[in-house]
């Protein structure tokens, strides 16, 4: 994104947010922390769980293959960009590579990624309450 030129004149570099996850089973609490990081700046950038590192993470295979949920939060108009997350151990590799100014996550991992702090500014955001993609997922499962 070309940079942009203020009222007197100096340029300015967008401010670009990233934040992750696997947005399984799209609901209002992804919605939420999405609209919020974006809120933070000028373009927002998702780093989408790879079908690996999710099964790998949580024990089970998404519902929505890696391809679908790229496309599903790919479509949201406050989204920039996304990309395939394929490891948790490559988060400054992931900033570095986004030239992101912010990290944005859930307040569930709270102090676990504060070790970019010297990259870029680390925002945790309380999650929806009673939200829950696995709670959804295992209500659906005992409903059909």
């Amino acid at each position: 994104m070309p940079d942009d030129t203020t009222k007197s004149g100096e340029t300015t570099t967008p401010r670009t947010v990233i934040t992750f996850g696997t947005f399984d089973v799209l609901h209002v609490g992804h919605i939420r922390i999405l609209k919020r990081a974006a809120s933070l700046g000028d373009r927002l950038v998702v780093g989408v769980s790879a079908d690996a590192l999710n099964e790998a993470k949580k024990g089970r295979a998404p519902v929505f293959s890696q391809d679908e949920r790229l496309e599903i939060i790919g479509s949201l108009k406050f989204v920039d960009e996304v990309f395939v997350e394929e490891s948790l151990e490559l988060k400054r590799d992931y900033i570095v590579e986004h030239k992101a100014d912010v990290l944005a996550m859930g307040d569930d991992w709270k102090g676990r990624f504060d070790f970019v702090s010297d990259l870029c500014e680390v925002v945790y955001f309380p999650r929806t309450p009673s939200v829950s993609t696995t709670e959804l997922i295992e209500h659906i499962a005992n409903t059909a």
